[in-house]
């Protein structure tokens, strides 16, 4: 079985969503790791050792990083990628141009609608070649009742689009956790954060694009997949990476 973590990261303009691919007998030592990463950063900065792991937060020395150096919170979040990359995990990356949609479609579906029916393709293709079954769970969202309907769609129907799949490999419904409470949600918003700021070129900071793709240096063997569709661009074939 694959426990499967999806959280978001966007901008007015991109919108993506990663998921964090887990096989069930990684689960607990990678949420081990991440638990054993802020043990340490409580000793070394006085934080409190439940706090969660939140890319944005880290990134913006928000609570409850408030008053750390930038070097101190780049140090957290090298951790938490090492321990991620250093475990059997598979990472998944879809997104699109919020800006693309309103120009192409009169009435465009909601962002997420369209990125998450393209991250579940990819998601049960995958599963599909591994011979695996697929637990989905995401971190809150609004109106958690229609993208479970969806769900429900796309095992009937397909997803819809030039790459229609019907689902076959996710099992049950899409489960909801909050990010607090789950380590594992966490690190799916610390990767999926983190490349939405490469992927979208929004950092014009030498220095900080620097450190940016040394962090993503410890989970880039553990991308399988990412695209973003822009939907006024030609169509271009999708490859494995």
């Amino acid at each position: 079985m694959l426990l499967t973590y999806l959280d978001e990261s966007y901008t007015d303009r991109w919108y993506w969503m990663g998921a964090l691919l887990v096989p069930d007998v990684v689960a607990i030592p990678l949420s081990t790791a991440l638990d054993e990463v802020m043990l340490d950063a409580a000793k070394a900065y006085g934080v409190a050792a439940e706090s969660e792991l939140h890319g944005y937060d880290l990134f913006q020395g928000r609570a409850p990083w408030t008053g750390l150096p930038p070097r101190a919170r780049i140090a957290v979040y090298n951790s938490a990628l090492r321990a991620i990359g250093s475990h059997e995990v598979t990472i998944i990356l879809r997104g699109v141009d919020r800006h693309g949609l309103t120009r192409r479609y009169a009435t465009p579906k909601p962002a997420h609608e369209v990125v998450l029916s393209h991250l579940l393709e990819r998601i049960d293709g995958y599963a599909a070649m591994r011979e695996q079954l697929v637990l989905v769970i995401a971190d809150e969202v609004d109106n958690p009742a229609t993208h479970r309907s969806d769900l429900s769609r796309y095992r009937a129907a397909g997803t819809g689009g030039y790459r229609s799949r019907r689902l076959t490999h996710i099992v049950d419904t899409l489960h909801f956790a909050p990010s607090h409470a789950s380590r594992l949600v966490q690190a799916v918003d610390l990767v999926t954060f983190l490349f939405r700021r490469i992927a979208s070129g929004s950092v014009a900071d030498p220095r900080e694009m620097a450190a940016n793709e040394r962090l993503w240096s410890w989970v880039e063997p553990r991308r399988y997949h990412s695209w973003c569709w822009s939907p006024t661009a030609p169509q271009m074939h999708e490859g494995p990476a």
